[in-house]
């Protein structure tokens, strides 16, 4: 199979789809590469090293486009890169298309297979794709939220660890899966006072297993949430609902029950976010404030810290990529339930539930359509 790697051109996206360690593993399958000029610059990786395992370079995203039959990205393609989409052609990234119905009509009008990272899912319910990357966005929420709490920033002017005979910040935590648990590891071993928020009693009984003595774990309903927020210094949303959009977890009304200048960091904003006042913010402008709240809503968290990122990312992408290389997207999926589940739009046929739901569109199941 031929298979194209893109440059990233949203804004800040310093990552690379594939690694030349991922290169090289491709080509010794049998298969060719096209790396675009560039694209591993951001992720400390020269067009040099892509050539010297097999890749061949190309000057321009229109050129992989029209040769490949399968495009590997890390983030969802862009307006300017929806006329260049064939219908056949496989493309495997992260498109969280529940968030946007511009980019899901787009892909559908394209005829092509949309392939998501962060649909792909094991029998026990874990997101191998979406994990490393989570694990990354949740221990960064912690980072960029002791950041902006700084007083330079507009924040209160809190250290989030507090010192002897200072008490430390509050961070309040919701969501307990692979983002927030993350995210309360980094908030915890920092020395803040931690609550911990899920829905699911038994993950919470084994997060309080597990968690330091400084992490308090909660039921999520209403009315916890209003308590903990006016106690809040940071607040990070970390839910997530497979393939759909985020619940509104936390209202408009609700943040005036917040001290001002205190810090929301929505990591859920890939699929729509989980607070009513949140909107996608980039690396470029990261920050907005509403009613004295300083909200921290970059979709792309992991494309600040790249080299890590980029590694993490292809050593969970690569096998499924070698898989659906190896035997094509239809005999893959037929074989692997796993990637069947990544499957969101076949030629113009939604496949995946919480997309088909999130507008109001037809459903195909995914064994219907191969």
């Amino acid at each position: 199979m031929l298979i194209g790697v893109l440059k990233e051109i949203k804004a800040k996206e310093n990552r690379v789809a594939m690694i030349p360690a991922g290169v090289e593993q491709m080509i010794s399958h049998g298969h060719s590469v096209l790396v675009e000029t560039g694209a591993g610059y951001g992720s400390a990786f020269s067009d040099k090293e892509y050539v010297k395992v097999g890749a061949k370079i190309c000057s321009s995203p229109e050129e992989i486009y029209k040769k490949s039959e399968m495009i590997i990205k890390v983030k969802e393609p862009l307006p300017v890169e929806y006329p260049l989409i064939r219908k056949g052609q496989i493309v495997f990234t992260y498109f969280h298309f529940a968030a946007s119905a511009e980019l899901t009509k787009a892909i559908i009008d394209s005829g092509c297979i949309a392939l998501a990272y962060e649909t792909i899912e094991r029998e026990n319910g874990s997101l191998p794709l979406l994990t490393p990357m989570s694990e990354i966005a949740g221990r960064m929420a912690i980072q960029e939220g002791a950041k902006y709490l700084e007083k330079t920033f507009g924040g209160k002017g809190i250290l989030l660890s507090g010192v002897p005979g200072v008490e430390p910040a509050t961070v309040m935590i919701i969501g307990g899966g692979v983002v927030g648990t993350n995210a309360a590891k980094i908030a915890a071993g920092l020395g803040a006072k931690v609550f911990l928020l899920d829905v699911n009693l038994e993950r919470l009984r084994y997060l309080s297993d597990i968690m330091p003595a400084n992490v308090i774990t909660m039921v999520s309903n209403p009315e916890n949430t209003r308590k903990l927020l006016r106690q809040a210094d940071l607040v990070v949303g970390a839910v997530l609902r497979h393939g759909a959009i985020a619940p509104k977890l936390i209202t408009r009304e609700m943040l005036k029950l917040m001290k001002k200048g205190s810090v929301i960091v929505d990591v859920a904003i890939d699929q729509g976010g989980c607070i009513e006042t949140s909107k996608p913010t980039t690396h470029d402008a990261p920050i907005y404030v509403v009613d004295g709240i300083i909200h921290y809503c970059v979709a792309n968290m992991p494309g600040a810290v790249s080299f890590t990122s980029t590694k993490a990312l292809t050593n969970a992408t690569l096998p499924y990529a070698l898989e659906i290389a190896n035997k094509g997207y239809e005999k893959a999926a037929q074989q692997n339930p796993e990637i069947a589940k990544g499957i969101n739009i076949i030629e113009g046929k939604v496949t995946h539930q919480g997309v088909a739901e999130a507008f109001d569109l037809e459903y195909k199941s995914v064994d219907s359509m191969l």
